[in-house]
């Protein structure tokens, strides 16, 4: 080994810095870690992959049995126990989702076309795909 290109170095000692701390291995490490150069490529994928939904247009007859519901609940004097599925725009891409909510109405702001519920949910108007509750069925039994 003495008559190599690098005998007379191979056996010295390694040589430690005076003046500079030798480096953690995490961060030694972390050289050698793999280089992401697609930063936020799987986020990407997930979220077009992510699916929505269209927003359904109403008929002329669901159109009149929701404002026939939202007059009831006008005049009503309580705070009813309500079920609303709305639509709930996407707010990345396109489309959006069907959201269902059992609370109860606290108020409904018409110049702002607005229900609002105690949970402090507000819930537009023209989103409102269907009503239900206990307040549709009272007063409809004599019939």
């Amino acid at each position: 080994m003495e008559n190599s290109r690098y005998g007379d170095i191979l056996n010295l000692p390694r040589h430690v810095s005076p003046t500079r701390r030798p480096m953690p291995p995490l961060e030694r490490a972390a050289q050698f870690s793999p280089f992401a150069a697609l930063t936020g490529y799987d986020a990407a994928i997930a979220e077009s992959a992510r699916a929505t939904q269209e927003k359904a247009e109403l008929g002329e007859w669901e159109l009149k049995e929701l404002d026939e519901k939202l007059r009831r609940l006008l005049s009503a004097k309580d705070h009813p126990l309500i079920t609303v599925t709305y639509f709930q725009p996407d707010s990345r891409k396109q489309g959006g989702a069907y959201v269902t909510v059992t609370e109860r109405l606290k108020r409904i702001r018409l110049p702002e076309r607005q229900l609002m519920l105690t949970d402090g949910t507000v819930i537009s108007l023209d989103a409102i795909s269907a009503l239900s509750g206990a307040i549709f069925t009272q007063g409809n039994e004599d019939s």
